[in-house]
């Protein structure tokens, strides 16, 4: 039986929308670039972090931000739903890291993340998802 490891966003710029979603998820944090981190890195040409291909976000799920070449072009086949206290204020706090609110279906809010990947938003008192 199969289980869940990572979550895998691909995406243009790793470094920066992992660092988005460090600051929107209160449970992850960016993996350190320790030694052995920064030495795998040169190994492969990459003398600066913020030019890594694949930036790891520590939490449960852990997610993973894979650099590729093409850019998103359709809406997402699967999203991640995230909960909060008060919406409103949440919302307001992601606009401000750099989402965008894509629409508002009653108490769910669809809103997309810097590189345009969509995600829902609600209290924890509804726990019912709209169709993104």
């Amino acid at each position: 039986m199969a289980r869940m490891h990572d979550v895998v966003i691909d995406c243009a710029h790793p470094a920066s929308l992992a660092r988005f979603w460090a600051q929107a998820l209160d449970d992850h944090v960016l993996a350190p670039y320790d030694e052995p981190e920064l030495t795998r890195l040169r190994a492969m040409g990459i003398d600066d972090p913020e030019d890594d291909p694949s930036v790891l976000l520590n939490g449960s799920p852990r997610f993973f931000f894979n650099r590729v070449p093409e850019p998103k072009t359709v809406k997402n086949r699967m999203h991640v739903d995230l909960w909060c206290d008060d919406v409103e204020a949440e919302v307001a706090r992601l606009v401000g890291l750099g989402a965008s609110v894509v629409s508002r279906d009653g108490v769910w809010f669809v809103l997309a993340d810097p590189e345009g990947n969509e995600f829902c938003l609600s209290s924890t008192e509804h726990p019912l998802s709209p169709e993104v």
